[in-house]
């Protein structure tokens, strides 16, 4: 499947998606603290919080970034499994000037980590 098309799908899926099962899908394949973080906050519970149905729902900001961490983790996670996906979130990237994708999403970069998602699953040096 080409990447465009990858990428298309991961943001439909991310769309459908609820606040709550959004929050749950990243707090079981990435853990409550990289969540945190890549959402902006700094209370490592609020992911745990967000996942509860009829619990809190993110403020905008958070969500985006939620969003843009979502549709990474499909797109990565189709094409290369978990356990790949979550180490290409936690490690330094040197497509991210060697920041971690979670943080690079938490400062709000969401147009260079998902080139540097589709490029890690394209095999591409973009």
């Amino acid at each position: 499947m080409a990447v465009v098309d990858q990428a298309i799908l991961a943001h439909t899926e991310t769309m459908k998606l609820s606040s709550a099962e959004l929050a749950r899908q990243l707090v079981q394949h990435l853990g409550p603290t990289v969540v945190a973080v890549a959402a902006g906050v700094r209370d490592k519970k609020l992911p745990y919080k967000w996942s509860a149905d009829g619990g809190p729902v993110p403020r905008d900001g958070a969500l985006r970034r939620l969003q843009v961490a979502h549709r990474a983790w499909v797109a990565i996670a189709t094409s290369e499994g978990a356990d790949v996906a979550r180490a290409w979130f936690i490690g330094a990237n040197p497509r991210l000037d060697e920041q971690p994708p979670f943080m690079a999403i938490a400062a709000g970069k969401f147009k260079p980590v998902m080139s540097a998602a589709a490029a890690f699953v394209d095999g591409t040096d973009n």
